[in-house]
């Protein structure tokens, strides 16, 4: 055991001596070292290379060894659609500065701006990736930050277009504060475990703002997803935090919110929807804790399937949408409870706060549309107005158990 002590000391001195003498390469278009081929050559473990501001037309760039690449002046790395640009393989890398534009597209190769690959501890911070396929993707990866990246792409269709931050096979990254925009998802996540995203915004893109299955334990906080073709999906996927987000202006026939598809055992909290066809779409999905959301002017606060079972939505206040909550079933297996409903026709006698008669969310009217679309046209009409009265006192449609029996007289914080 004395032996090994005195070897494992030995290992950390040696590490140490070869960070002290880790040395600056310079890369710059007029100097010496004027590609950054070339520099990534001569550097050594722990080096760190210096690019200094210009273009540069280069592509498919390895850097395989524990380095940190810098740009001065925000300097241009072109790769002229010829293939990938950054290929990062080695562990403890850190690339921060640059701006990466116009990898290859193409239906067969996943071509990305900065391309990571089963590695430990890199860093991608304060990038610009423009016009790329895939932004910025991660692959096998361990504990990994990608921060403060602004990526925008100028995809129009799903088919050839690729990803700003993909994730697949990774664990413990952190995505941070990074602008995605025009790529086919914002964000993508694939048998990722252990991730936690915040202050992110994703806004504009083809399909989806985020897009993750199969990806346990991950904590989303603080993000805004805005005006995506679809929203945002949810899919396949336990023990998930999705807490303080904003999910705006999705508009569309197959736009959501967001949309949870076989999600168990997850906390949805504290996120502000509003201005979206659906706000909330729930498939096959069970034990969650829906609190303290508010979902305004949505055109569906929420659509609830039948095959959702054990789902608590509790202290969330539904303003002003045009449908409260939907369902395909008279059954219901999920509990409502202490919820401010705007459309709330009750009374409070004993003045607790607490409505003396229950709320029913769920419209005969909604039921209608579902079969009928065209009859959206009447939402604002007398009739329908009658046709929910009658069916608030006698059920005949409408499921009989989806209440909420201690609604809220005023608006929740």
């Amino acid at each position: 055991m004395k032996g090994l002590k005195y070897i494992t000391m030995a290992g950390v001195f040696l590490l140490a001596g070869s960070i002290v003498s880790a040395q600056t390469v310079t890369v710059s278009p007029e100097g010496e070292v004027s590609t950054i081929a070339e520099g990534l050559k001569l550097t050594q473990p722990y080096d760190t290379l210096v690019i200094k501001q210009g273009t540069y037309l280069e592509y498919n760039l390895k850097v395989d060894k524990p380095i940190t690449i810098l740009g001065e002046g925000r300097p241009v790395i072109d790769g002229e659609k010829k293939g990938f640009i950054l290929v990062i393989t080695g562990d403890d890398v850190t690339v921060k500065g640059l701006e990466v534009r116009n990898t290859s597209t193409s239906f067969m190769e996943d071509y990305a701006g900065i391309l990571v690959e089963k590695t430990k501890n890199t860093v991608i911070e304060d990038n610009r990736l423009i016009d790329n396929f895939f932004g910025i993707y991660l692959a096998e990866t361990d504990k990994a930050v990608v921060r403060n990246n602004y990526l925008t792409a100028s995809g129009e269709r799903e088919t050839s277009s690729g990803n700003g931050i993909h994730l697949w096979y990774s664990k413990d990254t952190k995505i941070e504060d990074n602008y995605v925009r025009g790529h086919r998802d914002g964000l993508y996540f694939e048998f990722v475990d252990g991730a936690y995203i915040t202050n992110n915004l994703s806004e504009e893109n083809i399909r989806y703002g985020i897009h993750f299955m199969y990806s346990d334990n991950c904590s989303y906080r603080e993000n805004t997803f805005r005006d995506n073709g679809g929203g945002v999906a949810v899919m396949y996927t336990s023990n998930v935090e999705i807490i303080g987000n904003r999910f705006e202006d999705n508009w569309g026939s197959s736009a959501y919110g967001m949309l949870l598809k076989e999600i168990n055992r997850s906390r949805i909290e504290n996120n502000h929807f509003e201005n979206n066809s659906v706000a909330l779409y729930i498939e096959a999905t069970s034990r969650n804790e829906v609190k303290g959301n508010t979902f305004r002017q949505n055109g569906w606060a929420v659509k609830l399937m039948a095959n959702s079972t054990d789902n608590v939505f509790s202290e969330n206040n539904f303003i002003a949408n045009s449908f409260e909550v939907s369902t395909n079933s008279r059954r219901n297996f999920n509990e409502f409870t202490g919820n401010y409903w705007s459309q709330y026709e009750g009374y409070d006698l004993d003045r607790d706060g607490v409505g003396d008669v229950p709320h029913h969310p769920v419209r005969l009217f909604t039921i209608l549309v579902e079969k009928q679309p065209q009859s959206l046209l009447l939402l604002r009409s007398l009739l329908i107005d009658i046709l929910d009265a009658a069916e608030k006192v006698m059920p005949a449609l409408t499921p009989e158990t989806l209440i909420d029996t201690k609604p809220q007289m005023d608006q929740l914080q």
